[in-house]
């Protein structure tokens, strides 16, 4: 499964913290997160970010050897932030991804972009 959101006036940054806390909070693992930032070219006080994370379920080797979600998010704080969840669902249930975004729109739900 695949969920797309858009972010409007958000700082990349800790709309990706706040990903990253709040998977972690409903029983995954980091495998790995990278976040990057470089300056727009030509106005060195505009910044875009990019940012991957993978996760794993909590658990045994059988559990934590395959990933349940990958997350892609770029985007700026004076414009638009992307983000892509893929999720697969019989690892990371459909129950867990939305309690995750009940509490991604309890503290973003004034910044998400409605209708796309």
């Amino acid at each position: 499964m695949q969920i797309r959101k858009t972010y409007q006036n958000v700082r990349p940054e800790l709309l990706y913290e706040q990903i990253k806390d709040f998977t972690i909070r409903h029983g995954t693992v980091i495998r790995e997160a990278r976040l990057f930032t470089s300056a727009v070219p030509g106005d060195t006080s505009s910044f875009v970010s990019r940012a991957v994370m993978t996760f794993t379920m909590e658990g045994g080797p059988e559990k934590s050897a395959k990933e349940c979600m990958t997350v892609h998010l770029l985007g700026s704080d004076k414009g638009e932030t992307k983000v892509i969840f893929d999720i697969d669902d019989k690892i990371f249930p459909q129950e867990r991804f939305n309690a995750l975004q009940s509490d991604l729109e309890f503290i973003f739900s004034d910044y998400e972009v409605k209708g796309q």
